[in-house]
């Protein structure tokens, strides 16, 4: 029986970030300021990890903060291939994010991306379309060939929401370590 693969969020120091094409130093830099990131948490990033944290979602595992590549994520789910963003005042450039979006998309992560407003309000809506997202088959080489499809997300209070990445650009990064 083969081992199931999850997905490897950060290269350690010994590999020099070599797996992603970052350097060591921009690794620790990343890591450092993802350690700052989880002491100083958003409210809404504390309130859906209330719900995320220890595997009571579903079972699933998530880690806060999570260092993918040469981005830091909310929270990530590696077993699943998932994302989570919350976009709040840190997020003022909607560009920078949808880039960064489909080059986690490009290498077969599922980003679903909530606003604050979403989360604050609408927390029960926020963790069941997690919890679909989760269970939905997955196979990341395919969906990382796919990463032009577009993903559903939960309308926000005002009808509006996000969608998750769509990855319909040619970025590419190297293919991710898996255990």
């Amino acid at each position: 029986m083969s081992e199931r693969k999850t997905l490897k969020l950060r290269d350690t120091a010994s590999s020099g970030g070599k797996g992603w094409g970052i350097s060591a130093a921009r690794l620790d830099k990343l890591q450092d300021y993802a350690r700052e990131m989880r002491r100083n948490p958003t409210e809404s990033e504390q309130r859906l990890w209330t719900r995320l944290a220890n595997g009571q979602l579903g079972g699933f595992k998530f880690r806060r903060q999570a260092v993918v590549g040469s981005a830091i994520v909310d929270f990530a789910c590696p077993a699943r291939w998932l994302c989570v963003e919350i976009d709040g005042e840190t997020h003022v450039n909607p560009e920078v994010d949808a880039l960064r979006d489909r080059k986690l998309t490009d290498v077969g992560l599922r980003v679903l991306r909530f606003t604050n407003r979403q989360v604050m309000e609408e927390l029960d809506g926020v963790c069941e379309a997690i919890l679909l997202e989760l269970q939905k088959p997955f196979d990341r080489r395919t969906a990382a060939r796919n990463a032009a499809t577009p993903h559903p997300s939960i309308p926000s209070p005002s009808g509006e929401g996000p969608g998750m990445g769509t990855g319909d650009d040619d970025a590419s990064l190297p293919d991710l370590q898996e255990n």
